[in-house]
């Protein structure tokens, strides 16, 4: 079958104007080359080391939000395109959120594991982010619980989650510090 290309954030979550963020791009077994666009402008041809090709923004500004997407080349013929990856670029002025996993950080195949993403401030949403994932979870409730039941290996990895306010100026927090599930 064809490469199939993936495209994710890392860290992810809102960039403030002056931080940065890295694009990372990935394809299963290829070693050509990946090209970024952003909307339909290509930025640049990325070096890749092994399958893997990254594109850092540092000191970003509102001009580096976007819709990212990436081709992967082989020979000069588009093979794969990734999903696009919205990039956002606002002030962070809420306080950090805290991550917090229950039963532990370290659990075994088949448990039932809580992330609870705890804020001072009131009448906010947050998202759950997984590096390496495209999609952010939208946390429920005032607490900003997310269940996973009876995970799985592929559950493993580095989750963050990031707050913002839901009135009419949505106002974005700094994102939580990480933390590493490790499911074995």
């Amino acid at each position: 079958g064809s490469p199939t290309i993936s495209i994710f954030q890392k860290p992810p979550g809102v960039i403030p104007p002056g931080g940065s963020t890295t694009i990372c791009c990935t394809c299963q077994g290829g070693y050509g080359s990946f090209v970024l666009y952003k909307g339909s402008r290509q930025l640049r041809t990325l070096e890749q080391s092994g399958s893997r090709a990254e594109f850092s923004i540092s000191n970003a500004t509102y001009e580096d939000r976007g819709t990212y997407i990436c081709h992967y080349l082989e020979g000069g013929t588009v093979l794969a395109r990734s999903s696009e990856l919205e990039v956002s670029v606002e002030e962070l002025r809420l306080p950090r959120p805290n991550l917090s996993v229950l039963p532990g950080h370290k659990v075994t195949v088949g448990a039932d594991v809580m992330l609870r993403c705890t804020t001072a401030h009131p009448s906010t949403g947050c998202y759950l982010y997984l590096e390496g994932q495209i999609r952010a979870q939208l946390l429920s409730g005032e607490q900003g619980d997310y269940n996973l039941s009876h995970v799985q290996e592929g559950d493993s990895g580095r989750y963050s989650c990031q707050c913002y306010t839901v009135n009419a100026s949505r106002e974005w927090s700094a994102v939580s510090k990480a933390l590493d599930l490790v499911v074995r």
